[in-house]
């Protein structure tokens, strides 16, 4: 029995040895396994690459989606500024051709103050009142120059007159043509008479 036991001991001991120690790997296993190491070692480099090129082209493709608003916002901008121009532009003219008009209302009412006419100075005052209110709102400014400093902003020096007195000498004596304004441009340049 000895014996049988004996055996018995180093068939498990052989059983066990065989199971603990590993199994040496093939030549042809080793050279797999560093196949796939490579092959996997390459496929995350090719996703790298990849995604570094995605970002970068989604970063210029941001870049210009910022540049193509803010030209859009100006051209927007630029469209706005434009009209109004133009707008501005069209009633300028358009009042510019109502000048002639104040001036001959106020050359009548001139002529009618001379007269006995009392509905006529009326009407005529009434006329020229509704006209020159109209044009203010429309932001139409009369040029005030009799007395003031000689100006070649606003005023334009049609002659020279000797000044009655050495506080008028470089000032407007007397106003030929009245000028306006539109809105804080001159529209028509006040002619005036400058003491010398």
């Amino acid at each position: 029995m000895a014996e049988k036991e004996k055996i018995q001991n180093e068939e498990v001991n052989k059983e066990e040895v065989t199971q603990e120690a590993p199994k040496a790997e093939k030549p042809e296993e080793k050279k797999q396994k560093k196949c796939k190491k490579d092959e996997a070692a390459k496929k995350e480099d090719a996703c790298k690459k990849q995604i570094e090129e995605l970002e970068s082209r989604l970063a210029k493709e941001k870049d210009d989606y910022i540049r193509l608003m803010a030209e859009f916002e100006t051209f927007r901008r630029r469209t706005s500024e434009e009209k109004l121009a133009m707008i501005s532009s069209a009633s300028a003219e358009t009042i510019k051709g109502l000048l002639p008009v104040l001036d001959d209302c106020e050359r009548a009412l001139e002529i009618l103050e001379k007269s006995s006419d009392e509905a006529a100075k009326e009407g005529t005052t009434l006329i020229y009142n509704k006209l020159m209110d109209y044009l203010k709102t429309r932001g139409l400014a009369r040029i005030e120059a009799k007395g003031e400093t000689f100006d070649t902003d606003f005023h334009e020096a049609v002659t020279q007159f000797p000044a009655p007195s050495e506080e008028m000498k470089g000032k407007v004596i007397d106003v030929v043509q009245t000028g306006y304004t539109l809105n804080g441009k001159v529209l028509r340049y006040a002619k005036v008479v400058v003491g010398a």
